[in-house]
């Protein structure tokens, strides 16, 4: 079986050195080049399966090559190494065509599975503007743009890869808005089950009775108004992930059945007499502490148990800084597309009052933010400016 080929494309000899003693060692023929130019003509003469870049080099950037690859060669994808400080402009260059990027300095482990996962994917499903690849994807699923400049979300991720693949249940923690269901998404996505049903619930939302309706299902006449039979999620989920969201709010007769269903797979709807045998994974999430709930008395033991297989805990955005601009902007550019303005980058003034400020609603109040500030702004202005941002955060700066 002929070795995968890596075209590595940097200006620095070093780096070209140590990269192609890496990717020799993987098993993979690394070529090199030292400029976009070179790399061209290298691929137009070689057979390449992946291409890593670096942004700045003399001649054309790393960005400019890429866009020339997307054009001329879009099955070869491509994989941007960027400084921090160049982030949107790497999230920019993913919504143009490019597989993924990665920071500098980077964990070269990481990097071979990143370049890994861009070779295995299923080239007829590359697409110009495409962003990152996904195998055997379901036409109705959306794929999660998931942002990890931190090295703390840089081990989630990884941890996300590893368990994705597998069928154990996953626990997710953190505060309210740091992302919870992006992370289940993302589980789903990169597993075996990605062309299968994602479902999610907030178990929160819904009172005692119907959460367990909703959850298992009715047979006709199963009470009053159950005037036709209905499947529950579990069912709607089979073969693929069940996301209940807020653990913590089930009372304590439907945990024992969600007990049962990890234990035996099986369940009974309301008003059933057999029982339906399901496969699903599932995927939990609680902002609450699981164990004090134990230790009060509202949450089974046994049952925490098998929920936490893996926990995956995500901090809070106040405790993952570096990912502040990058987020800021992929909110900022989705928002400018959907209310007709042309906000593309945030102001050094602007982003010193970001990273200012503190961030109790997390992720999603910086999404909340970036839609109101692209509202507020006019047709004509292109930088996000302090004036943009909500009072409370400039009075923080």
């Amino acid at each position: 079986m002929a070795k995968k080929r890596v075209l590595i494309v940097d200006d620095e000899l070093n780096i070209r050195r140590i990269l192609q003693a890496a990717f020799d060692k993987a098993g993979w023929h690394a070529l090199a080049a030292e400029d976009a130019q070179q790399a061209i003509t290298l691929v137009n003469q070689e057979t390449v399966d992946c291409v890593l870049t670096d942004v700045t080099m003399p001649g054309a950037s790393g960005y400019e090559l890429q866009k020339e690859l997307a054009e001329r060669h879009p099955e070869i994808p491509v994989i941007i190494m960027t400084a921090f400080g160049t982030i949107p402009q790497a999230v920019q260059a993913v919504r143009h065509g490019a597989y993924d990027y990665i920071t500098k300095p980077f964990d070269l482990e990481a990097l071979k599975k990143l370049i890994s996962a861009a070779m295995q994917g299923d080239r007829k499903d590359v697409n110009k503007g495409g962003g990152r690849r996904k195998q055997n994807a379901a036409p109705s699923s959306s794929p999660v743009h998931f942002i990890a400049a931190s090295p703390i979300m840089q081990e989630i991720e990884e941890t996300i890869n590893q368990v994705a693949d597998s069928r154990a249940t996953v626990l997710i923690t953190g505060e309210s808005g740091t992302g919870k269901e992006v992370v289940a998404k993302l589980i789903h996505q990169r597993s075996p089950r990605l062309s299968n049903p994602f479902v999610a619930v907030s178990c929160a939302a819904l009172p005692e009775t119907l959460l367990e309706s909703e959850l298992f299902g009715h047979e006709k006449g199963a009470f009053t108004g159950a005037d036709f039979a209905k499947p529950g999620r579990f069912e709607l989920a089979n073969e693929g992930t069940l996301f209940l969201d807020e653990i913590g709010d089930v009372p304590m007769p439907i945990q024992v059945k969600l007990l049962r269903v990890l234990q035996e797979r099986e369940f009974e709807r309301l008003g059933a007499t057999r029982p339906t045998r399901v496969d699903v994974r599932l995927i939990t999430a609680t902002n609450r502490d699981l164990q004090e709930a134990v230790d009060e008395g509202h949450f089974r033991l046994d049952l925490l148990y098998r929920l936490q297989v893996v926990e995956i805990a995500l901090p809070s955005l106040r405790e993952r800084r570096e990912d502040i601009l990058p987020l800021a902007a992929h909110f900022l550019e989705r928002s400018s597309q959907e209310n007709g303005r042309n906000l593309k980058s945030v102001s050094e003034e602007a982003l010193s009052v970001l990273l200012a400020y503190d961030w109790p609603g997390n992720i999603r109040e910086l999404e909340n933010t970036m839609e109101r500030a692209a509202v507020l702004s006019s047709e004509e202005e292109t930088q996000l400016l302090p004036r943009h941002l909500p009072p409370k955060m400039r009075r923080a700066a």
